[in-house]
């Protein structure tokens, strides 16, 4: 047996961070020290962050990456180490990984494979490295190899796959297996969505299995950035079975996973395989040669697989925006959150994302561990529990207007105590009327209902807006949009009204789903923490904005349509890019409880308030991405504020439902 013991860490950096990336880059090492891991696998970028954007063009950027290098290779004594930074080579930038081993920089992996779609725009920035090419990179007075290459580092040879170089169809990994690669490294920064999990495991898995190798897996972790959340995800495999499998959605600044890998082992099963067809000689070019002692290991301790304990939507769910809301929080040195509270699902599905923050956060690194994260001069740092940390942290607002009634003011009031938030409950009626009185002034005529309903329903939304955001000014917090994904896709929210705000954390959700989150928030919650009671009185309600008077019974879905349609027309249309008359055919089979007519008229009412309100979309604050079925104009779902407006696609839906009723009355 030839023993490794092998480490993924997972990290939560921050674009340009230098002395803190660099600090965890350190810890991660020396913790995979003192555990006495030989060889370390790092996140893609983890020197600069993966989410620098536009700034991966400055010349002082990559400058600075090279001596941040520098200033880490010292600490690889004894270690083989793998950093992901951009490299300027040839003219063109590179996202690259590169190995140190014991003190000594071996060369540098240029990607061969960029992602530029949804939420990543590498193309932006990088250049793919072409497949089999090496050159050679000056730094300082010395020159390194660069391209696509691997390492043989004494006996064992070790190549890379770094994060999408592994989601395609010809991933390298195949070749490295033919010209005899040991391990596979993976430095990834793949991104949180519902369901991933499994599909990395998939690959992780697949690869160790169909190369005959050992395959170490490690991604970032947290919001690094402000939109991406990260969820870590440490994974390391050999011949098609899981050794170890770290955590997810931890609180922590770095996590190691550790595991002994056979060499021989893997060597053996490759051998056994009838379909390995070894590229004989080698490809010494390829190849970058170094002395390395592995220290010797008699026996395997690898500890049980830990599979993810997030196995239904509601937990991923739940712990991906906590984190996200978290590290937003602390990255933007913000002291806590306010939320205007309504007593409807939407702000109250906010107040609990902030309290579960907290709590989470509390139950995972320790109240010591949240103090530190928290030591910018926040006074909540000083709490003595997470119950008096999440009352300092969060505050709620309920500003009522002649239109609100007593349930949701109980409802909001009694979430925030359940919450264990601060609690503040303004009247703005007068405000709303002294608006009302001075353009009717001005205008010359009084406003009516009948007339001038959406302007009245707006000023009430838009005079809660100063009120609240003067109290996050006073604390220094992050005053939070309660806008949800259905009504952006329609823009039923009042620009400067509801959607005020930094951060718009559940505007990747649909309202259909929110509203089962909360049902499972009440009754039972995630496994570490539990439900909260205080969500019966919101859950009890319909949905409403309370804008016009309350003999009007105004509700969401009477204004649009039923939320469930909305979100399977939405899917159809955007999702999916289906024209309306294809949306229709979509959808039928699903909503046969509605009559044909009557969902064409829905889907009619979507397009139309699709196309008006992007501009809405494109002014929302932002917001956190989760799935494929995103709105967010500036990372994913791009359209044109102004366009057509399918009028010709429409009018051709309108004729063939008229048909079809003429048909219908003739016959």
């Amino acid at each position: 047996m030839k023993l490794i013991k092998t480490g993924s860490a997972v990290l939560n950096q921050t674009p340009l961070d230098w002395d803190g990336n660099q600090r965890r880059i350190i810890e991660a090492i020396e913790r995979a020290r003192a555990e006495e891991v030989t060889l370390l696998c790092l996140p893609e970028l983890c020197i600069t962050g993966y989410g620098c954007e536009d700034a991966f063009h400055s010349p002082g950027v990559q400058a600075t990456a090279l001596s941040m290098l520098e200033e880490l290779i010292p600490h690889t004594g004894g270690m083989i180490v793998s950093l992901g930074l951009p490299v300027m080579s040839g003219g063109a930038l590179f996202n690259t990984s590169c190995l140190v081993a014991d003190g000594q920089l071996l060369g540098f992996v240029g990607k061969q494979n960029l992602a530029g779609e949804g939420v990543h725009y590498e193309p932006r920035w990088f250049k793919r490295w072409p497949h089999g090419i090496r050159d050679d990179l000056r730094i300082g007075n010395r020159s390194y190899p660069i391209g696509d290459v691997m390492f043989r580092c004494g006996e064992v040879l070790i190549g890379f796959e770094i994060c999408e170089d592994a989601w395609v169809a010809n991933r390298p990994g195949g070749e490295l297996a033919q010209l005899g690669a040991d391990i596979i490294l993976n430095p990834s920064a793949s991104h949180f969505a519902f369901g991933k999990h499994a599909i990395r495991r998939r690959f992780v898995l697949e690869g160790s299995r169909a190369f005959s190798v050992s395959y170490l897996y490690a991604n970032l972790l947290g919001n690094e950035s402000g939109r991406t959340i990260y969820d870590g995800d440490a994974m390391i495999a050999s011949c098609g079975r899981m050794l170890a499998n770290g955590p997810r959605f931890s609180f922590a600044d770095m996590l190691l996973t550790t595991a002994v890998i056979d060499v021989d082992a893997t060597r053996m099963n490759r051998s056994r395989t009838g379909s390995f067809r070894p590229v004989l000689g080698g490809d010494d070019d390829r190849i970058i040669s170094a002395p390395f002692d592995f220290p010797a290991i008699d026996h395997i301790e690898n500890d049980d697989e830990v599979e993810s304990e997030m196995a239904t939507k509601e937990e991923e769910f739940t712990h991906a925006v906590s984190l996200a809301l978290f590290d937003y929080m602390r990255k933007s040195f913000s002291r806590g959150f306010v939320v205007s509270l309504s007593g409807g699902a939407d702000s109250a599905a906010v107040a609990t994302l902030c309290k579960l923050a907290v709590a989470l956060a509390a139950s995972d690194i320790g109240l010591d561990g949240v103090r530190r994260k928290l030591s910018y001069g926040n006074s909540a740092a000083q709490s003595q529990s997470a119950d008096e940390l999440a009352h300092q942290l969060l505050l709620c607002v309920y500003q009522r207007t002649r239109n609100s009634s007593e349930t949701t003011s109980a409802a909001a009031a009694g979430l925030a105590a359940g919450l264990g938030a601060e609690f503040i409950d303004f009247d703005v009626d007068e405000i709303v009327e002294k608006y009302v009185a001075l353009v009717e002034g001005g205008i010359g005529r009084e406003l009516s209902w009948e007339t001038d309903d959406i302007a009245l329903q707006n000023i009430q939304a838009r005079v809660r807006s100063p009120g609240v955001w003067m109290l996050a000014n006073l604390r220094g917090a992050l005053l939070l949009s309660t806008s949800n994904r259905s009504e952006a896709a329609v823009g039923y929210a009042t620009m400067d009204g509801d959607t005020s705000g930094g951060l718009s954390p559940i505007a990747g959700i649909d309202k259909a789903f929110l509203r089962h989150w909360l049902r499972w928030m009440e009754d039972e919650g995630p496994a570490a923490l539990g439900p909260v009671a205080a969500l019966a009185a919101v859950n009890r309600q319909q949905p409403t904005a309370e804008l016009r008077p309350q003999d009007a019974n105004q509700t969401d879905e009477d204004d649009l349509m039923p939320y469930d349609v909305l979100d399977i027309i939405e899917r159809a249309a955007i999702r999916d890019k289906l024209t309306p008359r294809e949306v229709l055919r979509r959808i039928e089979p699903e909503l046969r409880q509605y009559s044909r007519l009557q969902l064409g008229g829905w889907v009619e009412r979507f397009f139309r308030l699709w196309c008006r309100n992007q501009w809405k979309r494109e002014r929302y604050a932002p917001s956190f991405h989760l799935d494929d079925e995103n709105l967010d104009p500036k990372t994913w779902c791009r359209f044109p504020i102004l366009s057509g407006g399918y009028r010709r696609e429409l009018q051709a839906l309108r004729a063939e439902l008229a048909a079809e009723s003429e048909a219908d009355h003739g016959s």
